[in-house]
């Protein structure tokens, strides 16, 4: 079987959380390639603003809507009756989960609930990818990645709740896509990191608004480790989900997606790399405040997404930081930005043998 970005041409796919950071990413990827896209969301959080900055929101079709809104929602979809759904809408924020759990439920597990029932209730969809966390897990802080058959129990409201996303889409699958007239994946991504994101309790994010203003980089928990990953690594994978499951529903399923173990970084050396790339005498200081509890261990074993799709990491940390300083640079100059993202974006494509094609 073969798969290229370019299958995409044409194709309706409705994304929820299109104005998010990596909804932002996503939306432009699918608009290069020729797709004819839908988007839902709210709009509520500051990373909102990277959408307006790339220019794609004239490019798509943009609903404003609350995904725990079920008539809104279900109405959309109906009314653009897409092939493809992928659903990345949600609270994203440990700690704000804590100071809102009620919001970061009812957003992460009824806006779910609600669009897999917009899905079921509309039969143009054949392919639907319900996007998570690496945080689903129930994290034993050891040592090797977690697998897709591990426990899932998120600690904190926000784990717990995508934890609960996944439940969900399990139990829809079971209960009315069993006949295989949609496929249904989940996909849990590691921490990524990109130009554009603009989210607050972010490291990077942390680390450009220092730099932009002059100032020490404060490292809240120097020590934690994480999959760091580019913006467009989970978003490859999940277009690619979405297209092979479409074609094969052999391919539904869950899966993670995470960087190699190279590129399992504790945060500080993360930040070094990126005091590197930013020069301008950047540094940074251990600000440890004790806060909310948070994992200090967490990686994923990606070997399921290697081998049934063929997929693999294309840009090394170190990359990737490099491209997101060149991102910030630029609209630190206000320069064209979106312009740096379709490079970046060919650029991306480009490191897949046979020219971004994957052939099976």
């Amino acid at each position: 079987m073969k798969w290229d970005i370019s299958y995409y041409k044409g194709k309706k796919v409705l994304i929820t959380g299109h104005t998010g950071f990596k909804g932002s990413w996503m939306s432009v990827v699918l608009v290069n390639a020729g797709a004819k896209v839908v988007g839902f969301s709210s709009c509520s959080m500051p990373e909102t603003r990277l959408f307006d900055l790339c220019g794609v929101r004239n490019q798509i079709t943009h609903i404003k809507g609350d995904v725990r809104d079920l008539n809104h929602l279900l109405s959309a979809v109906q009314e653009a009756q897409p092939e493809i759904v992928i659903h990345m809408a949600a609270q994203p924020l440990v700690r704000l989960s804590y100071e809102e759990p009620v919001d970061t439920y009812s957003i992460n597990v009824m806006g779910t609930v609600n669009i897999l029932e917009a899905v079921r209730r509309t039969s143009s969809v054949k392919s639907f990818l319900n996007v998570t966390t690496d945080k689903v897990y129930e994290n034993k802080e050891w040592e090797w990645g977690y697998r897709e058959n591990e426990p899932l129990d998120g600690y904190d409201p926000y784990s717990n709740s995508k934890s609960c996303s996944e439940l969900v889409t399990h139990s829809y699958k079971k209960s009315f896509f069993s006949d295989g007239q949609v496929a249904v994946s989940t996909a849990r991504a590691g921490n990524v990191i990109g130009g554009g994101d603009f989210a607050h309790d972010r490291i990077i994010p942390d680390c450009v608004r220092a730099a932009v203003n002059g100032e020490t980089i404060a490292v809240r928990n120097p020590y934690s480790t994480r999959p760091y990953q580019h913006v467009l690594e989970p978003i490859y994978a999940y277009l690619m989900i979405a297209a092979m499951q479409y074609q094969d529903n052999k391919y539904e399923g869950y899966y993670n997606v995470g960087p190699d173990d190279q590129d399992c970084f504790q945060t500080g050396a993360l930040v070094d790399l990126f005091v590197k790339h930013w020069g301008n005498g950047l540094k940074w200081v251990n600000q440890y405040d004790g806060g909310p509890h948070e994992a200090n261990f967490l990686k994923l074993d990606c070997s399921k997404l290697k081998k049934t799709l063929g997929w693999r990491p294309h840009w090394n940390l170190e990359t990737a930081i490099e491209k997101t300083v060149e991102w910030s640079k630029a609209w630190q100059d206000g320069k064209d930005v979106r312009s740096v993202m379709d490079r970046q974006i060919e650029e991306f494509l480009l490191e897949d043998d046979g020219n971004g094609k994957l052939e099976k």
